[in-house]
């Protein structure tokens, strides 16, 4: 959908459509990463009853568990980026969640031995990933390529001299353009 409406011109509806998707995947992540906060023992004890996996398990859940919600923010908006055909920011974010948990989780092991500040670093990892990609998406960040052309423009036209072989036929609220070369291009409500 955010891929439609970017082709089609309509940049916040596309917007829209993307914000509204992440705010979904945001109360469902983290509504599983707060029940499982809240509740660790009930899933952990579903793989297994060794004391020190509850405990283990149970204090990763307890400082990651509220984060999740950051994560769910990043994969609906990665998505929608795959959609907007820009990569660039999904792909930057999620390599700096990986670089804060891997660096900042191995400094903090080596520097403490404790296993909560990995998991603390795990945790700002998937909030710097949702927070990033949120921010650059915001900030418009799918629209900034001035190399980009418009859809319907020919390849070999410039953008801005209409191309002699597009019909564009009007029924209702509905426009059909074709071209003669190439068949149907798209269609546009008029609404």
């Amino acid at each position: 959908m955010v891929g439609t409406n970017i082709g089609a011109g309509h940049r916040e509806r596309a917007l829209r459509i993307a914000f509204v998707g992440a705010a979904i995947a945001v109360a469902v992540t983290e509504a599983i990463g707060i029940a499982a906060a809240i509740w660790p023992r009930l899933w952990i004890t579903q793989f297994s009853v060794d004391p020190r996996v509850i405990e283990t398990g149970t204090t990763y859940l307890r400082l990651v568990g509220p984060t999740y919600g950051f994560f769910g923010l990043g994969l609906a908006l990665y998505f929608a980026s795959q959609g907007a055909g820009r990569l660039f920011w999904p792909l930057s974010a999620g390599f700096l969640r990986m670089l804060v948990a891997i660096g900042a989780g191995w400094l903090a092991l080596y520097l403490t031995g404790s296993l909560q500040w990995l998991f603390v670093a795990v945790a700002v990892g998937l909030f710097l990933h949702g927070s990033v990609l949120l921010a650059a998406i915001a900030s418009g960040a799918w629209f900034r390529d001035p190399h980009r052309q418009p859809v319907l423009s020919s390849p070999r036209n410039n953008p801005a001299e209409p191309d002699e072989n597009l019909r564009v036929f009007e029924k209702g609220d509905l426009t059909l353009i074709e071209s003669e070369s190439r068949g149907r291009l798209g269609e546009e409500s008029n609404s």
